[in-house]
């Protein structure tokens, strides 16, 4: 099939889409991508890219198309929204112009924000090509738990573009279940609706026990790895209590690999906190050093805050920390809880409960380690049972070819 993917993020920024990309392209099929500049949990756009400079790329033999779009900068609320707009301004425009071949399918992955379908929609209307929208965040829920709209009119409005943007939609994909229920309030024909959760690269299974970076100083003990955004829904406030709890157990040490917009406050808090010997870090590290922080720490930390959306959703985290063979720490409701909880992978406490997720944190510490290595094999058993991305994709696969038929 001729697969015309939309997203706003892509390589070079670190998303699943890359994966994804890849893997349809490795079975034959066509692959198009329809994309912005790179500039995400970065100030300004990725070395080699400008606002109106370099607009084509290729990726593993996949022709990338870029539009123009205003760069998040300190990602504050309102230069989110510009960049996000931006993206929509430039796509609307430049779409029917860069994407002139002729595609069987339209495939939209919506991390936030939701907009991103509308240049898909308008490639629909012109060409009669079927959509199929993968929600990573759910809206309207996301806006309003996030606070990034508060109005009831703004609110009232995201609902109506929402309503839209599903209905336009010929397949939606979810990646967590519990989304089915918000969604079918807004369309009619429910059965469009498919669950199709996150994989994991096949980096993640890679046992890189012994690679070593000099460039990297990795603290010696029991290390927490905590991979990913830090945003203000992982809660880093509950990680933070935790440590402090643990601080007399000198070997024990928090490995923050990512970045995001809570970083400075992150960082301020572990020196007023006095936790600068515990809490550690690392920056942001290109996906192909995931299995050197992986395989050189003890247990994988998952959280997010208290929050209904929240508990919704499947953090992608989880499917590589499964397949990594690691075991578990959570603090977190929902979803995310109920599979840790029936991969039998590791331990969980409630959302925002930094008291619990202590005591995990030294259950986990105080065992042995043929009992945490069970864990680990417990977490990749029920990764090939549930996520393993050759059976999502022959699923995928099925349901592009019902729709191009």
């Amino acid at each position: 099939m001729r697969i015309l993917v939309v997203s706003q993020y892509f390589w070079p920024e670190n998303f699943r889409i890359n994966d994804l990309v890849d893997s349809l392209k490795e079975r034959g099929h066509e692959i198009t991508v329809f994309t912005g500049k790179p500039n995400y949990q970065s100030e300004s756009f990725y070395e080699g890219y400008t606002m109106f400079g370099k607009s084509t790329d290729d990726y593993h033999g996949v022709p990338v198309l870029r539009v123009p779009l205003i760069a998040r900068g300190k990602s504050t609320p309102v230069r989110l929204v510009i960049n996000y707009l931006s993206f929509v301004f430039f796509s609307l425009i430049l779409a029917p112009i860069k994407c002139r071949n002729k595609y069987d399918i339209i495939f939209v992955y919506e991390p936030s924000p939701i907009t991103v379908a509308l240049p898909a929609i308008l490639l629909k209307k012109l060409n009669k090509i079927p959509i199929a929208l993968w929600v990573q965040d759910l809206w309207p829920e996301s806006v309003s738990a996030t606070g990034a709209v508060k109005a009831e009119i703004p609110l009232k409005l995201v609902n109506l573009l929402v309503r839209y943007i599903y209905n336009q939609c010929d397949l939606i994909l979810i990646q967590s279940e519990a989304f089915r229920p918000s969604i079918q309030k807004y369309i009619s024909d429910t059965n469009k609706i498919k669950y199709y959760p996150n994989s994991a690269e096949d980096i993640y299974r890679t046992d890189a026990s012994c690679f070593h970076d000099e460039d990297i100083h990795f603290p010696i003990g029991f290390k927490i790895l905590f991979a990913g955004n830090i945003g203000a829904a992982q809660d880093f406030k509950t990680i933070l209590d935790s440590a402090v709890l643990l601080k007399e157990f000198s070997d024990i040490h928090w490995v923050i690999v990512g970045d995001g917009r809570m970083k400075d406050w992150v960082e301020k808090e572990v020196e007023t906190r006095g936790l600068s010997k515990c809490f550690h870090l690392m920056g942001k590290h290109p996906l192909g050093m995931m299995p050197f922080f992986f395989s050189n720490s003890e247990v994988m930390l998952v959280t997010l805050k208290r929050e209904q959306i929240f508990s919704f959703t499947i953090p992608g985290k989880i499917q590589s920390y499964l397949a990594s063979g690691k075991p578990l720490v959570g603090c977190l409701d929902g979803e995310g809880k109920r599979i840790i909880h029936e991969a039998n992978a590791g331990r969980i406490a409630p959302a925002q409960d930094p008291e619990r997720l202590a005591e995990n944190v030294l259950s986990i510490y105080r065992m042995t380690d043929e009992e945490r290595k069970k864990m680990g094999e417990n977490g990749i058993k029920y990764y090939e049972d549930n996520f393993k991305k050759e059976k999502l994709l022959n699923n995928l696969e099925s349901w592009f070819q019902d729709l191009v038929n």
